[in-house]
């Protein structure tokens, strides 16, 4: 289903973005998508070179972090008079504080190890999420979420040139 989903975006924007940067720096500041997808389409699908790819989706990653992180909770607490909203946001924060064991124990230490697992909810998005509930300052919260999409970003381009290497090792029968 995410596979489904990612796909459906990235054919989507790539069909009116023609720069493969642009559309790098957009696709890693989406939520689910985040670095951990963008570094592997820009690099596999685009052609872009490693190093550009994990620069820019790092780029991407942190754009929306600093109005989530000054505006999340202002905002939520306005929107929580609509029922639904309030809802929504209860079962969000609820999820995102079962997950985020390590940053209610070590808070910015927590919040770098949250963010820097790339698995799915475990992101930036998530990071600013977790990082409003816990109230954790916003310049940690901020160096956190930075330091660990760094490390994310780092594990997936690893992961992302050895898959690479390993195919055309395959392919042409080393």
């Amino acid at each position: 289903m995410i596979k489904e989903f990612i796909v459906f975006i990235y054919t989507s924007l790539s069909s009116f973005i023609t720069s493969r940067e642009l559309l790098t720096v957009i696709l890693a500041s989406l939520p689910i998508i985040e670095a951990r997808y963008a570094i592997p389409i820009s690099y596999v699908l685009m052609d872009l070179s490693l190093s550009k790819v994990f620069i820019l989706s790092i780029i991407g990653n942190m754009l929306p972090v600093i109005p989530l992180l000054l505006f999340l909770e202002p905002i939520s607490r306005k929107l929580r008079r609509f029922r639904l909203w309030c809802r929504f946001f209860d079962r969000l924060a609820e999820r995102t504080r079962k997950r985020a064991y390590l940053i209610q124990k070590y808070e910015t230490l927590g919040l770098i190890l949250f963010v820097s697992i790339p698995l799915p909810v475990t992101g930036a998005w998530t990071g600013a999420l977790a990082a409003s509930i816990f109230k954790i300052k916003f310049r940690y919260a901020f160096l956190a979420i930075l330091v660990g999409v760094v490390i994310a970003s780092l594990f997936i381009s690893i992961l992302v040139l050895l898959g690479k290497g390993l195919y055309w090792l395959e392919r042409y029968h080393f």
